[in-house]
């Protein structure tokens, strides 16, 4: 029974767990028990089981909508909606066509610089090999930072149209951006795809095709930090008037540091693989650039007098 009990849970662990053969029968039998259920808990029921959700939403005929794809509507249509209320708060000077036009091109620049980023930045051997990969949207592959340069090139080209300007756009964009974020991150959750690193901690999930250990769930991390965090950040931001390139600096800033934060817990892209120093991975270095330029952005914004006078 007390053998039973120790190499029920968590054998290597409580191997080395050691009952002196001097302790009463009695005494080895509690002390196996408490240990034993103690590493069950944390093991087996205190884990959180992964959903096993298909990635199929629905299926109308030949057709098959996923919800990775569902999530792109779920971003884009509520960056729309809140857009279209804060023009017609006032909060901005543009119409309602504008501003659909705007999310239009927007989300052009996230499809399109998406897939493009992934490609180049994520699978460039592959490309070179058979550059008509790129076009094989239905394998997977979509990258933020490749999404980022889309969106910025799409508010540049429709900034000069308008003749706002870049940064006028972005600002608005900015406090946007989280809805669909957090939506794309839950999608790569129901993929079971970019989880993380194995883990012991309670909440950790044993993902499809990722062996037996449990694993950091990742992806949920960066749905909650880039998502709703995020939101509040920048939101809470814009409560008050602040500085043209403040809440593009500030989004820069934030969405970096926690991207930055999670690439420690999160696996690499298996065919990159880390870097650097066993732990830089291809995401903190395309990230870092990114919290530099958002931190002297927000500079820029508070000290433009200043900045502009050195070059006087």
């Amino acid at each position: 029974m007390v053998e039973f009990l120790i190499m029920a849970c968590k054998p290597k662990l409580l191997q080395k767990e050691t009952i002196h053969s001097q302790t009463s029968p009695l005494f080895s039998l509690a002390y196996a028990t408490i240990v034993g259920i103690s590493n069950c808990l944390t093991w087996k029921y205190l884990m959180l089981a992964y959903p096993n959700i298909d990635p199929v939403a629905f299926s109308l005929g030949p057709l098959h909508v996923h919800w990775y794809g569902l999530m792109y509507v779920v971003g884009i249509g509520g960056a729309w909606w809140m857009a279209r209320k804060r023009a017609e708060k006032g909060q901005v000077d543009l119409t309602a066509g504008q501003v659909e036009d705007l999310i239009f091109y927007c989300a052009l620049g996230v499809i399109l610089g998406g897939r493009l980023g992934y490609t180049l930045f994520y699978n460039l051997p592959a490309f070179i090999h058979q550059p008509l990969i790129i076009f094989r949207i239905w394998e997977g592959g979509m990258s933020y930072h490749g999404g980022m340069l889309g969106v910025f090139t799409a508010m540049w080209w429709y900034g000069r149209k308008l003749k706002t300007g870049f940064f006028y756009l972005s600002d608005f964009i900015g406090p946007l951006v989280p809805i669909g974020l957090g939506a794309g991150r839950i999608g790569n959750f129901i993929n079971a795809e970019l989880w993380g690193k194995p883990t012991d901690l309670p909440w950790a999930m044993v993902f499809p095709d990722a062996g037996p250990e449990p694993r950091h769930p990742s992806m949920l991390y960066e749905a909650i930090l880039e998502g709703p965090v995020l939101y509040i950040i920048l939101n809470w931001y814009i409560r008050k008037p602040r500085p043209r390139m403040a809440t593009s600096g500030m989004f820069m800033l934030f969405y970096g540091l926690f991207r930055f934060a999670v690439e420690f817990v999160r696996l690499p892209d298996e065919q990159i693989g880390y870097l650097a120093f066993g732990w830089v991975t291809m995401g903190q270095v395309l990230t870092l650039p990114m919290m530099l330029i958002g931190g002297w952005v927000i500079y820029l914004a508070y000290n433009r007098d200043k900045v502009m006078a050195s070059y006087d």
